[in-house]
């Protein structure tokens, strides 16, 4: 990689975290320190910003970053705000899930949103959800705390995000309503320049085989050369098996890359048809 390439990533959380497992793991060592709000790759040419996740879409709009990765719930808030984010979805990354959704405090008998006073720190998606269910309420935003809200009485109920649930129970809140699904995204600028384009390409290629890695799982088991097609049919997600004579007459071999977890009730199916010495193995990386 002979041209720079600039990502942006938030500074801290669990974004963070999974966001520099994906870059290590794609083969971009770095390493940060302090306050610091830039950190350079120590074998490529890329630069990596730690920002607030917010700003993420702002930069890469801009072309200060080639990519970023950020959370879809923040994309899409400062996509409705602002038409001067132009930046798009490149590549979903499947970590980071949560959604935003509506809750409302255990006690409270409320079933409808309508001429409800909704606290949130995503004023605008509030409102989009709003305005296209024609339902008439009013929108607060609170930028922190939004759990306390209903508990001193400036709001019926809010919207935010929900991961495990943990945070809305320790506050005395129980969703009922979904707006959206959100995981990390990778996001570029809708024009990237050409010096780039390459790097960018083969950048995400790396991304992508992580990603592909994650639930992927390679299978090896011997069966019976008769019972080869039946076996095969049980492997999930498999593409086309390697199927290899072993020294024993009628017996075989079967590799397969499964694209889809393998459960212990799947290896069960698999010796029930006749299939041993099953083993399963993590995959650490695909490159397409």
């Amino acid at each position: 990689m002979s041209s720079k390439i600039v990502i942006a990533i938030q500074r801290k959380g669990r974004l963070f975290d999974d966001s520099k497992n994906l870059l290590i793991r794609s083969g971009v060592n770095f390493s940060t320190s302090g306050e610091k709000l830039l950190a350079r790759s120590s074998n490529l040419d890329i630069d990596i910003l730690l920002v607030r996740d917010d700003d993420i879409p702002s930069l890469v709009s801009k072309g200060v970053a080639n990519l970023g990765i950020v959370g879809q719930n923040v994309l899409a808030e400062q996509v409705a705000t602002n038409k001067k984010i132009t930046a798009k979805t490149v590549l979903n990354l499947g970590f980071s899930r949560c959604k935003l959704a509506f809750a409302k405090p255990l006690n409270s008998k409320l079933r409808s949103l309508k001429n409800k006073t909704i606290a949130t720190s995503y004023p605008a998606l509030v409102k989009n959800y709003l305005k296209n269910n024609e339902i008439n309420a009013e929108v607060i935003k609170i930028n922190g705390s939004v759990e306390l809200t209903p508990y001193i009485g400036i709001a019926d109920c809010i919207c935010d995000l929900v991961s495990s649930g943990a945070t809305l129970e320790a506050n005395n809140l129980i969703e009922f309503k979904s707006l959206m699904e959100s995981e990390a995204v990778l996001i570029s600028p809708v024009e990237s320049k050409k010096i780039t384009q390459t790097n960018i390409i083969n950048l995400i290629k790396r991304f992508e085989g992580v990603i592909n890695a994650k639930e992927s799982k390679y299978v090896m088991l011997n069966v019976d050369r008769n019972s080869t097609e039946k076996i095969c049919k049980l492997l999930p997600g498999a593409d086309s098996p390697t199927i290899i004579p072993l020294q024993k007459d009628n017996k075989v071999a079967i590799h397969a890359l499964c694209k889809e977890p393998v459960f212990w009730e799947t290896m069960e199916k698999l010796k029930l048809n006749g299939a041993s010495s099953i083993l399963v193995l993590p995959v650490e990386k695909i490159l397409n």
